[in-house]
C-alpha cells in the first residue's frame, strides 16, 4: 500500500469515527470553470448587501492561496437533519440548521481534533480548517469530492441522504488519492424553483442571493423591501423551503449530535412569546446560537414583517 492510499484510508476512516457522515477529496488547483460564474453572479448584484462575497475573488478560487503549497482539498459533511421539528402550528418558522448551538463551534471543535489526529499519524503537515468562515466554494469542492451534487437550489444533494448537511473542508499541503466527481440527479425536477415564494431561484443551478429569505431575514440589515409583504410564509430566521419540497430530502435521516438540538424552551415557544420576547429572554435562549447572527433588533424586525403580512 503506498503512502497515499493508507493516509487516504486513515482521513477517511478518522472522519467517520469523529461523527461526520461523508467524506471526499479533490486536488487542490484553481478553479477556472468557476471564475466566470463568480463574476457574472457578482456583476448581476445577486449577493445584494453581502459585500464581503466581492473580496478576496482569487482566493475563493485558488486553494493555493489559503494555505501555500496546498495539495489536497478534504470535504466533511455534517447531517443536521433534526430527529424533532419544532412545531410550526401557532409558530413562526426557523430554519433546522439553527435548531441547537451555533455549528461553526460544534464543527470547528471536531475539525481541530481531526487535524490533531493526522498530525499524529502522519507527522507535520501544514493546513488549515474551515465551516463557512473564510473565502472557500464550499459546494463546488463538495462536487468535484464526489460527495454530492450541486441541485438546481445551487444546494449540494447527496444521493443517500439528501441536502440538510453542514460543509466543512480542510486544505492539506499532503498528496492523496482525489475522488471523482459524480453526475447530477436533479433531472426535469423543478420544485425547489416552483415552490419559492419570492422566485430567488434566478433560473437553474443560480439563486439570486438578494431575493432569497434566508438573506432577508439574516444578512440584510436595512429594511426588508414592502415588496416582500406577505412572501415570507412565517420564516424568521432563514428559510428551508427549497430543501423541503427536494425529493431527495425523503432519505434525509435525523442525526444524533445532541448540541445540534433545540432546548426544551425553544420548542414550547409560540407566536406570542416570540412577538413579546426580550432582549433578555433572546440572549438567554440564543446567546450560542447562529440565530444570534441577526441581533435581537434584526429578529423582531423579522417578526414584525412576517406578523404584518399575516394581520387581518
Amino acid at each position: 500500500m503506498t503512502p497515499n492510499i493508507k493516509n487516504t484510508e486513515f482521513i477517511k476512516s478518522t472522519a467517520l469515527a469523529l461523527g461526520f457522515d461523508f467524506c471526499g477529496i479533490a486536488k487542490a488547483e484553481f478553479l477556472k470553470e468557476e471564475a466566470p460564474k463568480l463574476e457574472d453572479w457578482l456583476n448581476k448584484g445577486m449577493h445584494g448587501e453581502m459585500k464581503y462575497m466581492e473580496n478576496h475573488f482569487e482566493k475563493r478560487l485558488d486553494p493555493t492561496k489559503l494555505v501555500p503549497g496546498a495539495k489536497s482539498v478534504i470535504t466533511l459533511l455534517n447531517n443536521y437533519f433534526p430527529p424533532r421539528q419544532i412545531t410550526t402550528k401557532n409558530n413562526f418558522k426557523l430554519s433546522k440548521y439553527a435548531y441547537g448551538e451555533d455549528y461553526h463551534f460544534v464543527i470547528k471543535r471536531k475539525l481541530k481534533e481531526f487535524m490533531e489526529r493526522i498530525t499524529n499519524e502522519i507527522g507535520e503537515i501544514h493546513g488549515r480548517v474551515f465551516v463557512d468562515s473564510a473565502p472557500v466554494m464550499e459546494r463546488v469542492w463538495a462536487m468535484r469530492s464526489g460527495v454530492g451534487w450541486i441541485g438546481k437550489n445551487s444546494l449540494l444533494i447527496n444521493k443517500d441522504k439528501g441536502s440538510f448537511f453542514f460543509i466543512a473542508e480542510l486544505i492539506l499541503d499532503l498528496q492523496l488519492e482525489y475522488d471523482q466527481p459524480i453526475k447530477d440527479y436533479c433531472g426535469t425536477c423543478t420544485k425547489c424553483i416552483d415552490a419559492c415564494p419570492t422566485n430567488a431561484i434566478a433560473e437553474p443551478y443560480v439563486v439570486d442571493g438578494s431575493k432569497c429569505i434566508s438573506y432577508f431575514t439574516i444578512e440584510l440589515k436595512d429594511r426588508i423591501p414592502p415588496e416582500m409583504q406577505g412572501k415570507f410564509n412565517d420564516w424568521i430566521f432563514g428559510c428551508d423551503i427549497c430543501q423541503d419540497v427536494c425529493p431527495w430530502n425523503r432519505f434525509s435521516q435525523p442525526h444524533n449530535e445532541p448540541s445540534l438540538l433545540p432546548s426544551k424552551k425553544v420548542m414550547k415557544l409560540e407566536k406570542k412569546e416570540w412577538i413579546e420576547m426580550t432582549e433578555t429572554i433572546f440572549t438567554q435562549l440564543f446567546g450560542k446560537s447562529a440565530i444570534r447572527r441577526t441581533a435581537f433588533s434584526g429578529l423582531k424586525r423579522n417578526i414584525t414583517f412576517v406578523g404584518d403580512s399575516i394581520a387581518p
